[in-house]
Order: C-alpha cells, then sequence, then structure tokens
C-alpha cells in the first residue's frame, strides 16, 4: 500500500492590504515553486505580466536570468523543501516596479484526500488590485477615485479600468471551476 500523499494548506496575504486581500489554498506538498506561482497568479488575480521571485531568508527562487546570476531555479524547488512545518513562510514577489509582496504561510500539513483534485481553493476575501495601478498607494488612490464620481481623476480612471470593478468581489466556486476545467462538487 502507497503512503498518502501530503497536502498543505497556505495562506496568501498581500502584504499592508487593509482590509485584507488573501486566499487559502490545498496543494500537494510537492509542487514546484514554478507551480506555486502559477497558482498565486491565478487564485490572486494578476496576469502573470512581470518578474517575480520568492525569497526565504537569503534565498531568491524564481526564473534565473542574467541580471540576477544567484537566482536559484524555480522549477527544481518543490515547496516541501521551503516551508517544512507549520507557521513557516515565505516571501512571494510580482512586480518589481508595483512591489506586490505576499505573505505565503503553512497553516497545515494533511494526508491527501484520494477523491479531492488539488490544488484547491478553499477561501479567500476580495478581488486582487489591478495590474500597473502603482502598488498598495496607487491602488488605494484608485478605490479613492472611484468612490467618488466629482472626482477629478474619475472619468479617466474608470476608462483605463473598466466598468465594474469591485474591490470585495471574490468568487470561490467559480475560481475553482477555473482550475479544474468546470468541475465542482455538489455543495
Amino acid at each position: 500500500m502507497t503512503a498518502p500523499r501530503t497536502v498543505y494548506q497556505i495562506k496568501v496575504s498581500l502584504k499592508g492590504s487593509r482590509p485584507p486581500i488573501w486566499r487559502r489554498l490545498l496543494v500537494r506538498d510537492t509542487v514546484s515553486l514554478q507551480v506555486l506561482h502559477e497558482l498565486l497568479q491565478f487564485t490572486m488575480g494578476w496576469t502573470d505580466s512581470h518578474l517575480h521571485q520568492f525569497v526565504k531568508g537569503e534565498t531568491c527562487y524564481g526564473s534565473p536570468y542574467p541580471e540576477m546570476p544567484e537566482m536559484l531555479d524555480e522549477k527544481r524547488a518543490k515547496l516541501n523543501s521551503v516551508l517544512r512545518k507549520p507557521k513557516d513562510r515565505i516571501l512571494y514577489e510580482y512586480d518589481f516596479g508595483d512591489g506586490w509582496l505576499h505573505d505565503v504561510v503553512l497553516e497545515r500539513v494533511v494526508d491527501a484526500d484520494r477523491k479531492s483534485k488539488y490544488p484547491w481553493l478553499v477561501a479567500g476575501k476580495r478581488a486582487c488590485p489591478p495590474e500597473d495601478c502603482g502598488g498598495l498607494y496607487g491602488y488605494y488612490h484608485l478605490l479613492e477615485v472611484l468612490a467618488d464620481p466629482d472626482h477629478p481623476e474619475y472619468a479617466e480612471m474608470n476608462d483605463w479600468l473598466g466598468e465594474g470593478f469591485d474591490a470585495e468581489a471574490f468568487d470561490l466556486q467559480g475560481m475553482n471551476r477555473m482550475l479544474h476545467g468546470g468541475w465542482y462538487p455538489s455543495p
């Protein structure tokens, strides 16, 4: 009989966001940091249009490129090599210009349910800020402008963003459907 596979429950929080913007995921402990990057891009709502890195202590993981030869290849690093026990954490930085910092914390280690599909998005709060809005400062300025139709920048920001942005929106079932190609268990 094969040993049960291990699943990590991780919480990803956008550092400095108030109210908090976060996601909770169940992922196999053996996924590469590259796969984790792809999951974070999807579940947070980013578009993977910018550089990124994971930072654990003094070690950086990412897609190696000539300007950063000391960066370790995220394709070769497994999640269970950087997060080993509950409360272990790693920093995920996306878009070095806007500086989106994410705290990735291992909350629990559990045996995989053989009937479940992984990864699985368990919970989350709030929409991800739009790409290229200027980091947290720019995002909060954007929200302030959108809340006031009389603001001098309202029309410009609304045109740039497009109608219908809801900072409180988060669709757990919809995201899981997309993660699993339309499959979602009946409630």
